[in-house]
Formats: structure tokens, C-alpha cells, sequence
């Protein structure tokens, strides 16, 4: 399949490279507004250049668009491209808004285009495993979890686009960096029914978040505590999720949530728990994220089903996100109990593609 990616900042870059890695896929456009932006792409993959989008939308040989522009910008690209029947990979977060998201979703139904949105942590080798043994529920009743992403983005960071940290176009700490996380527990527990947070701007010249502290209650009963930043000095210091069940602890932590820091299973043998660990050790960033996400849309596509990370799948995790800030603002609790609310199963979709 051809693939054009629309927007050539930072994150184009890794979808270049995986559908150069990816065998019958072909990038064979790129479109920017800054024609510099885009040589990079015309020396190394052979790319055609567009600065106008409709031009590029025109070419019928185009098959997927990636967007990969700043977040605000994302449902306007994305209606127009499933009006002109491309199949979708937006990254995340799929929009700003619930009523962009919407129009994103509604356009790819009524252009029966697929639409993925890219959510590339679902596919770390020790994300599977443990979604593996939730799914087994190797872990029994779950009490509570822990999710931290106390990271580093210094102000150059902020600093190298305008858009960034802004409330229109980027968000803070919950919508960049642990919006991924929040998309794990919803995979991992299911449906939330209320949440509390806090948050604020401390260290970071930006007009969003750079720390977040909030609770999350799921219609299981399940108590989740998230705590977010970008202002730990001087590096990244901590990316983890840890489930607490009746019948074992699980931590996948490290800089990145990367390996099994604590395996404790009633019932799992040391050797077996031994396997487990080694096993994810040997490879933990497995295929990268990025590409399983380009591979699936392929297959979703030939296959005639819905992608791995679904447009409602994007949803669910911005509403989370939302519902965090809307905490925040108000400092009282919130509850889903509008007409539209989250609906997610954990899931036992995150084979390796």
C-alpha cells in the first residue's frame, strides 16, 4: 500500500522509517506548508512534495494518510481525507476535543475508511504479557493500580514550536506523554466511572500542565492513582503501571515501562516467573510501535476489519483525559454519566501483529 504522511515534524520521522520497514508499503508523499521540512524525505525515501493538501488528497494512487501534525489540527485533515476515501493513522491524541474527535470518527464511517490511532505502547512485549495474564486473570480480583510518568521535557523542548504546551493545539503532561498510559489502564481495567485530579503549570514557561496527580474509579471498583510530569531534573526518571490483585503484584516500570520490576503470582512458578522476565528482557521494545500500527492498518484493511487501536479507542482515552481536566478546573470529582460514556472491555486484541 502507498502511504503520505502530512506533517513533517518530529513524529514523522518514525513513520517514515517503519513504513520503509514494512514490506509492501511505500511512502510515496509528504506534505508540509514548509517546503524545507520536507527534503529529508524527498533524499531519503523517494517522496513526492506537496505544500497544498487537497493536491496531494487528488492522487488516487495514495492509499493511507498519516497525520502527523500539531493535535489541533487533526479533525480538519481527517474529514478531508475520508472524503476523499484515504484510509486513516492519526497520532495521538486523535483530537482536542470530543466534538473533533466525532467528526473524525463519523467522517471514516461514512467514507467506509479504517481509522487507527497511534497508541504504540500496546505493543511493548511486557504490555502484552501482562494484558496476556489479566486476561487469564492470573491476578484474580483487582484491588487497585499505579500509573507514574515523572519524565523530563525541558523548556527548549516547549521552545523548539509554537504550538507546544498550548491548550489548542498540544495540552500539557496528561494529553502529550501519559495520555499512552491512561490508554493502558483502560485496556488493562475497563471502564471508568469517575475521576478527581489535580494539576498544575510549575516549572515549564507553557499554558498547560507540566504535573498532574489524579484518581480514577472503574465501574469494576478497581482504585487507579495516576501521577504525571514533565519536571523531574534532569532526566527521565520513571514510566511505570502497577496492578494490584488478590492474587499477585505486577510492575512494569523502568525509564520507559519497559520490563517486569516486580512478577509476583500465586501459583507461577520461579521458573516460569523467571521465563517471563528473561523473555521480555531479551527484546523489550519488541517491533517498534509505529510500525506494528502501520503493519495492522494493512491488514485491517486487506482483512475487512476494524484496526487494533480503533478511532473509539482514541476517544476513550481523550475523554479520560478531559475528564482530568475538567477535575482540575472545577476541583470536585466527575462522573461519566453523560449520554456518551466511555466504554471500554479489557482487551484480548494485543497479539503481536
Amino acid at each position: 500500500m502507498n502511504f503520505a504522511i502530512v506533517g513533517c515534524g518530529f513524529i514523522a520521522k518514525k513513520h517514515a522509517l517503519a513504513i520503509s520497514k514494512i514490506d509492501g508499503a511505500t511512502l510515496v508523499a509528504v506534505c508540509d506548508r514548509v517546503p524545507e521540512l520536507m527534503e529529508p524525505y524527498l533524499i531519503d525515501y523517494g517522496a513526492l512534495p506537496y505544500t497544498n493538501l487537497e493536491e496531494l488528497l487528488r492522487d488516487e494512487t495514495i492509499d493511507v494518510i498519516n497525520i502527523c501534525t500539531p493535535s489541533g489540527t487533526h479533525a480538519s485533515i481527517a474529514e478531508l481525507a475520508a472524503s476523499y476515501g484515504k484510509h486513516i493513522i492519526v497520532e495521538k491524541p486523535i483530537a482536542m476535543t470530543m466534538e473533533e474527535t466525532e467528526r473524525i470518527i463519523v467522517a471514516a464511517e461514512e467514507n467506509d475508511v479504517k481509522l487507527a490511532v497511534v497508541h504504540p505502547n500496546r505493543f511493548r512485549p511486557v504490555v502484552m504479557k501482562l494484558q496476556e495474564m489479566l486476561d487469564q486473570q492470573l491476578l484474580g480480583k483487582i484491588s487497585h493500580a499505579l500509573c507514574i510518568v515523572n519524565w523530563n521535557r525541558g523548556q527548549e523542548y516547549y521552545d523548539q514550536a509554537p504550538w507546544r504546551g498550548t491548550k489548542e493545539h498540544d495540552g500539557g503532561v496528561l494529553m502529550n506523554q501519559a495520555i499512552h498510559n491512561l490508554d493502558l489502564l483502560l485496556s488493562f481495567l475497563g471502564t471508568p466511572v469517575e475521576v478527581f485530579s489535580m494539576e498544575a503549570t510549575r516549572l515549564r514557561d507553557i499554558e498547560s500542565e507540566d504535573v498532574s496527580t489524579g484518581l480514577i474509579r472503574f465501574e469494576s471498583g478497581v482504585l487507579a492513582t495516576v501521577q504525571a510530569s514533565t519536571t523531574v531534573y534532569p532526566k527521565n526518571y520513571e514510566e511505570s503501571i502497577t496492578i494490584f490483585g488478590e492474587k499477585g503484584t505486577v510492575k512494569i516500570g523502568g525509564m520507559h515501562a519497559l520490563h517486569f520490576e516486580t512478577l509476583d503470582i500465586q501459583g507461577l512458578d520461579e521458573t516460569t516467573t523467571r521465563e517471563y522476565i528473561n523473555e521480555v528482557k531479551a527484546n523489550p521494545w519488541g517491533t517498534p510501535g509505529h510500525e506494528q500500527v502501520i503493519q495492522d492498518m494493512i491488514h485491517s484493511v486487506l482483512e475487512e476489519r476494524q484496526p487494533a487501536v480503533t478511532g473509539q479507542d482514541g476517544k476513550n482515552a481523550l475523554e479520560l483525559v478531559l475528564a482530568f481536566y475538567e477535575s482540575a478546573q472545577l476541583n470536585k470529582p466527575i462522573s461519566f454519566t453523560r449520554e456518551e460514556e466511555i466504554a471500554c472491555q479489557p482487551s484480548k486484541a494485543y497479539q503481536k501483529i
